[in-house]
């Protein structure tokens, strides 16, 4: 039988297991309380949410100003990486960001991350610039990608 994954926008009921996702996933994870602000107080943050047969196993968050937007984080559960589920998220992300009008995506990624900026290259971004010592868990610098979405429409 085929599992059903879905993509959808983040409730506040999925913060709990948004939650679990985000401490897998990284070395200094962003509460509860952050999500919960970014969800309900930020007028230009979106949330999505992958779900795999019902159980939630990664999500993405977007701002879009204007027409800019922005990747804030994207994970998936560690058991799940590997399978292309990161791929189907970031597409979603980048479609939702066309969809609420962005003409540019841009990102922050970890010089060491070379998984993640792989897939992003995948997607049409590029490197755009270094920003120094910008992780606060180990003060690694971040490579700045970016691509112009209205080449994707």
């Amino acid at each position: 039988m085929m599992a059903e994954l879905v993509i959808r926008k983040m409730e506040a009921t999925d913060i709990d297991n948004v939650y679990e996702v985000e401490k897998a996933s990284f070395e200094t994870p962003w509460t509860k309380d952050i999500f919960y602000q970014e969800l309900i107080e930020n007028q230009f943050a979106n949330y999505f949410v992958m779900e795999l047969d019902n159980q939630l196993i990664g999500y993405a968050g977007l701002w879009v100003v204007i027409d800019d937007a922005q990747i804030t984080n994207i994970a998936v559960m560690p058991i799940y990486r590997g399978k292309k589920l990161g791929e189907k998220l970031f597409l979603y992300t980048m479609q939702q960001a066309i969809r609420l009008g962005a003409n540019h995506l841009s990102l922050e990624v970890r010089t060491s991350n070379i998984v993640a900026q792989r897939m992003y290259r995948k997607f049409g971004l590029v490197p755009g610039g270094i920003r120094k010592n910008y992780y606060t868990d180990n003060q690694e610098d971040a490579i700045v990608m970016w691509v112009n979405l209205y080449e994707k429409r």
